[in-house]
């Protein structure tokens, strides 16, 4: 079945996923969503892709969810009509935490969810002409995602309120001096460096990977330093038995680099 809001392609390893509805800013719906859904989980179950890019088309990364659609719920329920429920925003959060690393081309506007979509994933790359802003106050709702949480550890709390009670859009240049970025590139280098950067992970053992992202989630919120330390030592051991390290040692010794993921 084709794709009505995304295009998805393949370069190497790496599977590209583009928000590809720029007449509208790559406004963010729940029929996006699914879209995007679909082709993540495709690219999860295919071995011979290592990690996932995310990008916009034309002008916008994404400029925030479809006020349009909230116009019609609003225009419902003070019809008297009983709304329909929303997606849970968890939906999200928990596909990118279970998904092959993801890379966040940030190419333009990336406003509200269209920034908070991207704190979950595993790397952000901006152009130099991507603007940001955890819009969400302006519109008189609140950030969503998990980001009150996400922000706060990727930005610090003070620059992570800064954003969020002001609402401000930030430029590319401010949001990688904070962090909020990885890096800032210039914007005919973004998928590039983007595809560089997902490369350079898809590269390497797809269970270690896995284990790396398992770990740093679940130990995101764990105060008992003893509770870390016991599951990195579980998913060390577990690393210990796999093929991947017998050729990863192999290779060191033969010097030369190893094979991972041989088709």
């Amino acid at each position: 079945m084709p794709y009505e809001y995304i295009d998805v392609e393949r370069r190497g390893r790496v599977g590209i996923v583009t928000f590809n509805k720029p007449d509208r800013l790559n406004v963010f719906s729940d029929a996006m969503f699914a879209d995007v859904r679909r082709a993540v989980e495709e690219f999860n179950q295919d071995p011979g892709v290592g990690a996932v890019v995310l990008t916009g088309s034309g002008r916008a990364f994404c400029a925030g969810a479809d006020i349009r659609g909230w116009d019609r719920a609003i225009e419902r329920r003070e019809g008297g009509q009983q709304e329909e429920r929303r997606r849970e925003p968890e939906n999200w959060v928990h596909l990118i935490q279970r998904s092959k690393p993801i890379v966040c081309a940030i190419n333009g506007l990336s406003i509200g969810v269209g920034l908070t979509m991207t704190l979950p994933c595993d790397v952000r790359v901006a152009s130099d002409q991507a603007r940001l802003s955890m819009r969400f106050v302006r519109i008189g709702v609140l950030p969503e995602l998990a980001s009150t949480r996400l922000l706060v550890h990727i930005v610090g709390l003070t620059q992570a309120l800064e954003l969020m009670l002001s609402g401000r859009i930030i430029p590319a240049e401010e949001a990688g001096r904070i962090g909020l970025v990885s890096r800032v590139v210039p914007h005919d280098r973004l998928m590039d460096a983007a595809v560089e950067t997902a490369s350079e992970i898809a590269f390497n053992p797809a269970e270690s990977l896995a284990a790396i992202k398992r770990l740093v989630w679940e130990n995101l919120t764990q105060t008992e330093l003893e509770e870390v330390w016991k599951r990195e030592n579980r998913e060390f051991a577990a690393a210990m038995e796999r093929p991947a390290f017998k050729e990863a040692v192999k290779a060191f010794l033969e010097k030369r680099e190893p094979q991972f993921n041989r088709a």
